[in-house]
Parts: structure tokens; sequence; C-alpha cells
């Protein structure tokens, strides 16, 4: 995902009716959020409806957040629209090709399998058992003594029989005939958070916010993402970018998460970013844990890293380790013991 995206999905994660969301896939509430079909309306997202409050919304809120990453969308079904009223609520008619009646008659064709013979099932019927008409031999066994052999369409109006049908389309509200060549087609999808979205929402939406505000409070300009210009002249982007007001002391935080073993990679990228930066300080968040070559990685880069197995735990090692370099002891007592 681009610079770009992330930055979109960080600013969305903020927006309090996408916390609400987010919070019904983290807990579980919901595992995919599937559309509901009303004949008077067509598909409809209630549960997207009863957290916008405004049903209009809802397309654009569900697009931004699948363009952006956050969530994945995949085709639940498609819908038809009639092109007079727009209404929805279409059946399908089966005409004949002969004469464009609807009125038609399907049976089924059946065939026995030893003399050959085929008509429709009801010729067949004969004082509740199978018949053959041909050679009078009574069918028991299906796929031994018969086989379905596929449909027979008769039209009550024109008497003709025919195999194939001509389908066309009725609208229910305004009664008007159209073919799919004038109908509007229309995709309907299903949402699920993404695997990648998941991880940051649980970060950012948990963990983030509660450092931002800690860091407010003692004082500090706090940016999520925040973005710093190096050396070289390039933009980097860090999950936190924090400075005191009557300071230019810089400390940049990143987060990562996995579901064992954070390995040394985001050590990496983060020592190439404040290679060009050069913060005052950088702290490396890793959920649950690092792998050993990430701890020596981050030693030698003079990197803080804290490790915890929740975000809960995370924000206590942050003011017990990072935010202690960041500020005076006595500040952090003082709001460390107000926030307890």
């Amino acid at each position: 995902m681009s610079k770009t995206s992330k930055t979109e999905r960080l600013e969305l994660y903020r927006d309090h009716l996408v916390q609400v969301l987010l919070s019904k896939f983290l807990v579980g509430e919901i595992a995919k959020l599937v559309p509901v079909f009303e004949p008077d309306h067509g598909y409809k997202y209630p549960l997207i409806e009863a957290i916008l409050g405004n049903p209009a919304k809802v397309e654009g809120f569900l697009d931004r957040l699948s363009k952006t990453g956050i969530l994945e969308k995949e085709l639940y079904d498609k819908t038809l629209h009639c092109p007079s009223c727009v209404s929805p609520d279409i059946s399908i008619h089966y005409n004949c090709p002969h004469c464009g009646s609807f009125n038609v008659r399907k049976s089924s064709l059946m065939e026995h399998l030893k003399c050959g013979y085929i008509d429709t099932e009801d010729h067949f019927k004969e004082n509740g058992r199978l018949v053959c008409p041909r050679c009078n031999k009574e069918l028991v066994e299906p796929d031994r003594d018969y086989r379905k052999a596929g449909i027979w369409c008769t039209c009550n109006s024109c008497k003709k029989s025919f195999d194939i049908p001509v389908p066309s389309h009725f609208c229910r509200k305004c009664h008007n005939d159209f073919t799919f060549e004038d109908a509007t087609y229309e995709d309907v999808y299903s949402y699920r958070l993404s695997d990648g979205a998941r991880q940051e929402a649980s970060l950012g939406w948990i963990l983030v916010t509660p450092i931002r505000e800690f860091l407010e409070s003692l004082n500090f300009k706090v940016e999520t993402p925040g973005f710093l210009k190096g050396k070289s002249g390039a933009s980097h982007m860090f999950d936190i970018t924090a400075f005191r007001k009557d300071s230019e002391d810089i400390t940049v935080i990143d987060l990562a998460t996995s579901d064992n073993s954070v390995p040394e990679q985001p050590v990496i990228a983060m020592f190439a970013k404040i290679y060009d930066v050069s913060p005052d300080k950088a702290c490396l968040i890793a959920i649950p844990k690092i792998s050993e070559n990430g701890k020596k990685m981050a030693k030698l880069y003079n990197i803080t890293l804290i490790e915890a197995k929740n975000p809960k735990e995370a924000v206590i090692a942050l003011k017990e380790t990072c935010i202690k370099k960041m500020t005076p002891e006595d500040e952090v007592t003082k709001v460390t013991s107000n926030n307890a």
C-alpha cells in the first residue's frame, strides 16, 4: 500500500464513525458486512445506515474504506433495475419464441433407456407409476430404466412447443416489460476488514490514540502520522512524531505487530529513516515481541525497543522507558499518577 493510502487510513482511524464500524469487526461482532435486499429499495447495509444516520452517505463511506485498503470487497450479487422507474423489484419472464407470450408451461423430458423412447414426464405417468408409452414397460430405477433428458416447454397461448424460452424482465412497480439490453445491471458487494487494516486499526486506534493523548498532556506537539524531511531531501513518515513546545527535540515512534514475533525488518526500515532524519530519540514498539536479531539491531542503531503482549502493556512500558528520556522525571511521575 502506498504512503498516501496509509496516511488516509490513519486519518480515517481517527474518525469516530469509522471507529464504531471497526470495533464491530475487531471484537468479532461481525465477520463480514453483508447487504440485505428490500424489494422497494434494493440492497442496503442497515448497520452502516445506523452508524452514519444517513442512507445517502453509505455508498461513499464504504467506497472510501475500500479504496484506502481498510475494507476488502467481494462480489456478493448482481442486481437489476427497471430502466423506466429504477425499481429493483423485478421478475423474470420466460417467453415463447413464436408468439412472445410468457404463458409457458415447463416440463421435464424423460427417456426410456431400453427402447429409447423420449417424451415429457407426464406422458410416462400412469396410475402413480412410470410406464413407457411405447413398450408398456414399467420404469422403476433411475439411470437404469430411465433418465432425465432435458426440458420441454409448451406455450399455452399458441400451443407450440420448444426447448429454449426467450427471457425478459417485468417491473412489478411500473409494469414495464424490458430486456436485458435495456436493464441497469449493477454489482453488489460484501465487505470484510483487511488483514493489514486489522493490525493497523488495533495499533492505530487502541495504541496510537492513548499515546498521543499522553504526550499532549506532557506539553508535546504530536502528529500521527508525522512526516519529517531528511538530509537527503526525502520526506519520511513515522507513526508518531512528537516534540516539546518549549524545545526543538524531536522524538519519533513506529509501531510493529505480528502474530508471533516481529522480525528485524521494521528495525532496519526505521534505522534507514532516522539515519536521514537524525531525530533526538527513536522508539519502536513491537507487539507481542521482537526477534533476537531485531533486538540486537535496535541496540546497535540506538533505537529504544518496547515489547508488549498487548496495547495496554505497550502504553505503560512507553511511559516507563522512552517517555522518561523525553521529559523531566517529576513531570512524568505526575502525569502517570494522574492517568493511573
